[in-house]
């Protein structure tokens, strides 16, 4: 199973991945040499999409899952034209699931600006918000401060207090957490927005339809892993840029203690 994100946010992806799918082999590809994808252009982000993509495939993926909600917005339609067979999962924002849980129809989304700015994203609140007030949150510098850890923690720290003032201010019920980054300090924007906020990350919806497509595809074919085998890790990271920072994240954030490869793109 494949799984990309532009940078390290997609192992929160990966975490609920390995969960559901204990033995299926994970190669995860963090693009972090042509990172930050919500600060990019569209073209930019198709193209680095498509490009891994076929990397992916070349390296026996039989399904990939876009952990990047930048990714998924922009380049996952192009990704089934160029793949048609292709099983793809995306993630999304959870405006959904959020719009359904809250009790006074008041919604926050923390989200890069090209998630925002998307019509995937428009189409979301069109068809299952109309009922809410929907605040999108634009958390510009929040995904890059967040991979740099211990050296961007008072950046990381200035961001959600200005992000979640805002919320706040707005007085949502319910936020979505709209980037696989974000999950990575849940807790900081819980302690800000305080228990009366509910936060929703959506990788374990995005686990769950993964598991059932590549069950699917173990039955088919039997040279996959099926979930029925012993249950053995195999993760492989890999990443376009430098490797330490992927490589941290995984073993303060997951406790796996992998050594990532660095792969041109």
């Amino acid at each position: 199973m494949g799984v990309f994100d532009s940078g390290v946010g997609g192992l929160s992806v990966v975490r609920a991945l390995q969960a559901k799918c204990p033995t299926a082999p994970l190669l995860y590809v963090a693009d972090c040499g042509h990172a930050p994808y919500g600060e990019r252009d569209v073209s930019h982000v198709v193209d680095r999409s498509l490009r891994i993509t076929n990397y992916l495939l070349s390296q026996g993926a039989a399904l990939i899952v876009v952990a990047c909600n930048t990714a998924t917005a922009a380049a996952i339609e192009a990704m089934r034209q160029q793949h048609p067979e292709l099983p793809l999962v995306g993630v999304e924002p959870g405006v959904k699931p959020a719009a359904q849980r809250s009790l006074n129809k008041r919604v926050g989304v923390m989200a890069t600006t090209s998630t925002l700015q998307s019509p995937r994203f428009r189409s979301l609140v069109q068809r299952f918000a109309t009922d809410c007030f929907v605040l999108p949150v634009a958390c510009a510098g929040l995904a890059a401060a967040i991979e740099q850890g211990e050296a961007k923690q008072a950046a990381v720290t200035d961001l959600l207090d200005q992000y979640c003032s805002v919320m706040k201010k707005a007085a949502v019920d319910t936020v979505v957490l709209g980037c696989t980054h974000y999950p990575f300090v849940a807790d900081a924007i819980a302690e800000r927005l305080g228990p009366s906020v509910t936060l929703l990350d959506t990788a374990e919806a995005v686990a769950q339809q993964a598991a059932r497509l590549y069950d699917g595809l173990a039955q088919a074919d039997q040279g996959l892993q099926h979930a029925d085998a012993p249950q053995v890790r195999h993760i492989t990271l890999v990443s376009t840029g430098e490797t330490e920072v992927l490589e941290r994240i995984a073993r303060e954030r997951l406790g796996w203690d992998l050594q990532a490869q660095r792969v041109g793109i």
